[in-house]
């Protein structure tokens, strides 16, 4: 289960599925996104309220009024509980990348000076049949590609962390004789 979604009691909500819903962001970037949502959900219930927004915005460099703050909230709170949940939170850099949002709302702000750069990604948006096609296909193959590289990094440190044991019980050896 994601952040923020779904019920423990299973009252019916759907599951949210960060990667298949947002697909114009790469994995690495959902994973940034929910480190830096996890980072200032400070009740860690699942949602960024009034008050975690305004500390984030501050430590971000971008203080704003409290009813900046509510407008903040209002213009991407799709179920108007008040809060973010990780979905909401998500939409904000889907609306940063496709140029939705105003140069000086305080979800620009945030979008920009959170150090996840979506305009790397940017939302794919295809023309026509075959772009959406071929688009489908490369988000495929890119999403195996990162898989293939986050398994490569781990072998990597396994053999590292291997290769540093054995150093150690080497010299650990010399001093035991």
């Amino acid at each position: 289960r994601a952040v923020g979604e779904g019920s423990p009691g299973g009252s019916g909500r759907r599951v949210f599925s960060p990667a298949g819903e947002f697909r114009e962001f790469s994995r690495r970037q959902l994973r940034d996104m929910e480190r830096l949502f996890r980072q200032y959900d400070a009740g860690k219930d699942g949602f960024i309220d009034l008050m975690e927004l305004k500390l984030m915005m501050e430590k971000l460099g971008a203080p704003q009024t409290h009813l900046g703050l509510k407008n903040m909230i209002k213009e991407v709170d799709e179920d108007l509980d008040s809060k973010l949940s990780f979905r909401e939170f998500l939409l904000i850099f889907r609306k940063a990348a496709a140029g939705e949002l105003q140069e000086d709302s305080g979800l620009h702000a945030l979008a920009r000076l959170s150090e996840i750069d979506v305009s790397t990604e940017g939302v794919k948006g295809a023309k026509n049949f075959f772009e959406a096609k071929a688009q489908a296909i490369n988000e495929a193959s890119r999403f195996e590609e990162e898989i293939k590289a986050e398994q490569e990094e781990k072998k990597k440190q396994a053999e590292e962390l291997k290769q540093r044991k054995a150093a150690f019980k080497e010299l650990q050896s010399t001093f035991t004789q």
